[in-house]
């Protein structure tokens, strides 16, 4: 079955080049294209798609916004003639960030790199309802029980796991720790730290606490996160 795709960009110039390039690459299917953010959001509420080619400045809603917006976003290549977008991008876990003008080899190298995410996504969807995650410590794996988790935090190329009952020092990004989590039990919170939702006691705009634990709200996730701790009461 071909991957559905939609194109979001307000040059009809670069929609048309992509959605040319992408005719060549067999198990692609454009199925919409938009030339704002907006319709391309309230499409993705009713249309599953597996990814987005998406430009970053556009009038009524940008790329930046359309990700954050996306509860569950599918995977996303940013295409932009400015890379001044890149750090906010690949913190949103984008799978590339390619700049204008695109080239096929270019956006070729960025679908397969899309199509390995999408297979590391369908692998840690069956991780989500295991009642254990196992990390790498040292060298030996360490079973630790999901509901005993209280947050994450990210130390250089390392991650700290803490739970009610011990700490777990692994080695592994906090990016692909974030794609593994269940999204309705953990939430990122800033670059450096993921949070287990019902763990969570108080909050404000700048930070929430875990116990005695004061953990940063950092300000790309500020608004997501107050949202969805607001319905969590």
């Amino acid at each position: 079955m071909d991957l559905k795709a939609i194109i979001v960009d307000d040059e009809p110039l670069a929609i048309a080049v992509i959605d040319g390039y992408l005719s060549r690459i067999p198990g692609v299917e454009v199925v919409a294209t938009f030339n704002d953010g907006l319709p391309a959001f309230e499409y993705l509420q009713e249309n599953p798609v597996d990814i987005v080619f998406l430009d970053v400045e556009m009038p009524k809603l940008t790329g930046i916004e359309l990700v954050r917006c996306l509860y569950n976003p599918p995977v996303v290549i940013i295409t932009s003639a400015n890379r001044d977008y890149a750090i906010e991008g690949f913190e949103l876990n984008v799978a590339d960030y390619i700049l204008k003008p695109v080239t096929f080899e270019r956006l070729l190298k960025a679908f397969s790199k899309a199509k390995e995410l999408l297979s590391k996504r369908a692998d840690n969807a069956s991780l989500k309802e295991s009642e254990y995650l196992i990390f790498k410590e040292s060298k030996k794996s360490v079973r630790v029980k999901q509901d005993e988790i209280l947050y994450f935090e990210s130390i250089k190329d390392y991650v700290k796991v803490v739970t009610l009952n011990r700490t777990v020092i692994t080695k592994q990004s906090i990016s692909s720790l974030e794609e593994i989590l269940d999204k309705d039990k953990f939430i990122r919170v800033h670059r450096s730290f993921i949070v287990a939702l019902n763990r969570v006691d108080t909050f404000s705009t700048t930070s929430l606490e875990i116990g005695d634990i004061e953990i940063p709200i950092g300000r790309l996730y500020k608004e997501d996160v107050i949202k969805i701790l607001e319905t969590k009461k």
